[in-house]
C-alpha cells in the first residue's frame, strides 16, 4: 500500500531539486545585475567566481585531486571555458533581458546535443532554434529587437558552454566532482585581472561583499550541489529535458526581479529554443550526458 506513494515521492524529489536549482541560478543572475552599477559586469563576475571558488574549495577539497600533465591541461581549458561563459553571460546582461540571454546561451549545449546525435530529425531542432534566433533579430518594423552586441556576448557564452561540456566531461572522468572546484578556481584566476582593471578598488566596497557571497551561493554552490544530487536520482535524458526549460526560468526571474517585460515575439523565440533543446535531448544517444548549468 505504501509502495506507490514512496515511488511517487522518489520521482518528484529530484525534479523538485532541479526546479529549485534552476530558480536559484536565475535568482542569482538577477541579484548579480544589481552590482553592475558599482563594479560592472566584469567586477561582478570576478567577485562571484572568487567567492564561489572559496566556497567550493572548502566543500570539495580539490587538493585531493591527482593530476597528470594531460589532465591538468584539460582542467585548465575547462576552467577557462567556465570563466569565459560566466564573463560573457554577465556582459550580455548589461543590454539583454535575462530570459533572452539564457535562451541565446542555450544554443551552446543545444549544438553539442545535436552534434552528438546527428540524426535526420535533428534538422527539425536546428530549424526551431533558427526560428527562435530570427525572432530575436531587430527589424525596421519593430522596436522589440534585442541589442546585437549583447546578443553576441550571449552567443559567445554559449560557445564557452559547449567547450565547458566537452572538456568538463573529460576532466570529470579523471577527478569526479572535485573537478568543479578546480575549474571554478581557474576561472577566477582567468577573469580576476579583467575585473580588477575595470573596477579597481570598487571591488572592495564593503556593501558588495554580502551581495557577492549571495550570488556565489545562489548561482554556483547551491544549484551545483542540487543538480548533482538530482542527476544521481533520475535518468540523464530526463535531467537534460528538464534543464531545457531554464530559459523560461530566466524570463520569469527577469520579470519578477528586474521588471524586464518581453514582447510576444520574444516569448515565442524563447519557446522555440526550449522546444529545440527538449527535442534534441529526447533524441540524443542514450549514452550522452546532459549539460550541468553553470551560469
Amino acid at each position: 500500500m505504501n509502495d506507490q506513494p514512496r515511488r511517487l515521492a522518489s520521482t518528484l524529489f529530484p525534479v523538485g531539486l532541479l526546479l529549485i536549482a534552476m530558480a536559484s541560478i536565475q535568482s542569482g543572475a538577477s541579484l548579480a545585475k544589481s552590482m553592475f552599477p558599482i563594479v560592472g559586469a566584469q567586477g561582478t563576475t570576478t567577485l562571484r567566481l572568487i567567492f564561489a571558488s572559496v566556497i567550493m574549495l572548502l566543500l570539495l577539497k580539490p587538493w585531493r585531486a591527482k593530476l597528470t600533465a594531460k589532465s591538468l591541461r584539460t582542467v585548465i581549458v575547462y576552467g577557462m571555458a567556465l570563466g569565459g561563459m560566466n564573463f560573457l553571460f554577465y556582459m550580455s546582461l548589461r543590454t539583454v533581458p535575462l530570459g533572452i540571454a539564457v535562451a541565446l546561451e542555450f544554443t551552446g549545449p543545444l549544438a553539442v546535443a545535436i552534434y552528438a546525435s546527428r540524426r535526420a530529425i535533428d534538422f527539425l531542432w536546428i530549424a526551431l532554434a533558427a526560428i527562435g534566433l530570427l525572432l530575436l533579430i531587430p527589424t525596421g518594423a519593430t522596436t522589440a529587437g534585442i541589442d546585437l552586441v549583447g546578443a553576441g556576448y550571449a552567443l559567445g557564452a554559449g560557445v564557452c558552454w559547449a567547450l565547458y561540456i566537452l572538456f568538463g566531461q573529460k576532466a570529470g572522468a579523471d577527478n569526479g566532482v572535485t573537478t568543479a572546484a578546480l575549474g571554478v578556481m581557474i576561472a577566477a584566476l582567468f577573469v580576476a585581472p579583467i575585473g580588477i582593471v575595470h573596477a579597481g578598488s570598487a571591488l572592495l566596497t564593503p556593501a558588495l561583499i554580502p551581495i557577492a557571497i549571495g550570488v556565489a551561493i545562489l548561482s554556483t554552490a547551491l544549484p551545483y550541489t542540487l543538480e548533482m544530487v538530482a542527476l544521481t536520482r533520475m535518468p540523464a535524458r530526463t535531467f537534460g529535458t528538464l534543464m531545457s526549460i531554464e530559459p523560461a526560468f530566466g524570463a520569469l526571474s527577469g520579470l519578477l526581479f528586474l521588471q524586464e517585460y518581453l514582447s510576444l515575439s520574444q516569448w515565442m523565440a524563447i519557446l522555440c529554443i526550449i522546444l529545440a533543446s527538449v527535442g534534441a535531448t529526447m533524441t540524443m544517444g542514450s549514452t550522452a550526458k546532459p549539460a550541468i548549468a553553470a551560469d
